[in-house]
């Protein structure tokens, strides 16, 4: 194999300009106008995140190798003045060997030791392999039909973009080619979250990690010696830090070139696996908390993220991402009030994909940095999933009570079922969705108005959400009856979650 297409200098990553001009640029050209870049561009969760992680640890080391113990005072004077361009260069430059997608011996994270070992030399699986959202193996056909045996082609840009995503979010399971089965990547199962500045470059600023202690070495993958089919054969490893986590070859990957530079094939097998250490999270993850321990944050189907906040605050049970941290005490050194967050992840279960998507959230500062602010708004966003349960319950009861049997147990399995497939969660969500920000911001001002202002908001999202599943349940004699039956819990429910409010009226 010969070196081809180099990371540094080929166009590859998809970026925003501030103009709305979607352009790709390689690593270079990224870094020299990092100013003009709102964002990266990339649509898919899993390459999206993984690709800022890229540039976290290119910044990072470039950062360490110019001014090894730099702290908040750095941090303020790049975030305003922008990133010290000539030294993050200089750094690509020193490693420009190792950023090589094609090359004999360090092929950018992948492992040229596949071409040669034999449980790989010959065997070649599809380029889908590394491609999340395609099918693959004995993966259900949906909407991708995509053939193993004869795969389209795809270009190298595209390829080295499905590839960062693939090992930062590869489920764990059954590999069968130097070992059995492999763990999963670091941001498996995770909703990640990045502090988001005006521009690319603050927005690295905002998610850098602490400058490592002395003599502590934590060294992204390429500046490691290549991996050898010892290293993956060998049992997993603890990260050295987030620069190892951000860049961990999980799975060993070598990109097979065709004559016409494209690629439809690859090998593959083990990587190196991560072995997890529940003191040192990714720094990307938050965990809420859970009946015995704190549960890491994901996607859940149909909850909107904003119902998981207390999960990224601080000063309660759960254990927001460090990566907030950081970003919130810097953040606050410069006087902002606000703070907008990027989340984005995979869910599965097991080797099973589930979801994916992407959320943008903008903060008060003082939600993040006020522990009485913060204390309010866990109260607030208690109140609506107790309030929610409590109408669930009565809903269920509703719909049980309009069909035969209405006391057997399967009778009200079914009616859970049947409330779930209904609109009534949707509507409540949605109707308390559409004030929480601005309820949010009210908080620091006036913590008793905006408590009042919440209060009305679910009530008004109970009572739509009550009268949307009187509409699914059609009309008929069995509905009003069970309606006139029930309602009352319904207004309890409101009366006891929402003291502050006066109930009159009822539910029509």
């Amino acid at each position: 194999m010969t070196m081809r297409f180099n990371l540094l200098d080929e166009p590859w990553l998809p970026v925003r300009m501030l103009s709305g001009e979607v352009r790709e640029l390689g690593l270079l050209a990224l870094f020299e106008q990092a100013p003009q870049i709102v964002a990266l561009a990339e649509t898919a969760p899993p390459s999206l995140m993984a690709q800022y992680r890229l540039l976290l640890a290119i910044t990072h080391r470039a950062l360490s190798a110019q001014t090894p113990n730099w702290g908040q005072r750095e941090l303020r004077h790049w975030y305003s003045q922008g990133l010290p361009t000539e030294a993050i260069i200089s750094y690509l430059e020193t490693w420009r060997d190792r950023f090589w997608l094609f090359h004999p011996d360090h092929p950018f994270m992948q492992v040229a030791e596949l071409a040669t070992a034999p449980e790989t030399r010959d065997k070649f699986k599809p380029w889908t392999q590394i491609d999340l959202a395609s099918v693959s193996g004995n993966a259900p056909v949906v909407f991708n039909h995509s053939l193993d045996t004869v795969p389209g082609a795809i270009f190298p840009s595209h390829a080295i973009r499905h590839l960062l995503g693939f090992l930062q979010c590869t489920p764990g399971g059954l590999i069968q080619v130097f070992r059995v089965s492999d763990k999963m990547g670091p941001l498996t199962d995770t909703a990640a979250t990045l502090p988001l500045g005006d521009t690319l470059a603050q927005t690295l600023i905002l998610g850098l990690h602490p400058a490592s202690p002395d003599g502590h070495e934590d060294q992204p993958c390429w500046e490691r010696p290549e991996l050898t089919v010892a290293n993956l054969k060998a049992a997993a490893v603890l990260a050295t830090g987030p620069n190892d986590r951000y860049t961990r070859q999980t799975r060993a990957v070598l990109f097979h070139r065709e004559e016409d530079g494209a690629i439809r094939w690859l090998r593959f097998a083990a990587g190196m696996g991560l072995e997890e250490d529940s003191h040192a999270p990714d720094p990307m993850a938050s965990f809420r908390e859970g009946s015995n321990e704190p549960v890491r944050l994901t996607f859940s189907e149909g909850r909107a993220l904003w119902r998981d906040l207390p999960a990224l605050l601080p000063d309660g049970g759960s254990r927001p991402a460090a990566i907030l941290e950081n970003a919130t005490r810097l953040k606050k050194s410069l006087g902002s009030k606000h703070l907008k967050l990027l989340v984005a992840g995979l869910a599965c279960k097991q080797a099973k994909l589930l979801r994916w998507r992407v959320e943008q959230l903008e903060l008060p500062q003082a939600l993040l940095d006020q522990p009485e602010v913060t204390r309010a708004a866990r109260m607030m966003l208690e109140m609506a999933e107790t309030l929610f349960a409590s109408f669930k319950g009565a809903a269920v009861q509703l719909i049980a009570d309009t069909l035969p049997d209405s006391q057997q147990k399967d009778t009200r399995s079914r009616a859970r079922t049947l409330f779930d497939a209904g609109p009534a969660t949707p509507i409540f969500f949605a109707r308390a969705e559409r004030a929480l920000m601005a309820t949010l911001a009210l908080i620091e001002q006036d913590p008793d108005a905006a408590e009042r202002q919440w209060q009305q908001v679910l009530k008004e999202a109970a009572i739509a959400a009550w009268e949307a599943q009187l509409t699914c349940l059609g009309g008929g004699a069995s509905v009003w009856r069970a309606n006139a039956k029930v309602q009352s819990r319904l207004w309890f429910a409101i009366r006891e979650q929402l003291t502050a409010l006066n109930e009159t009226g009822e539910v029509q």
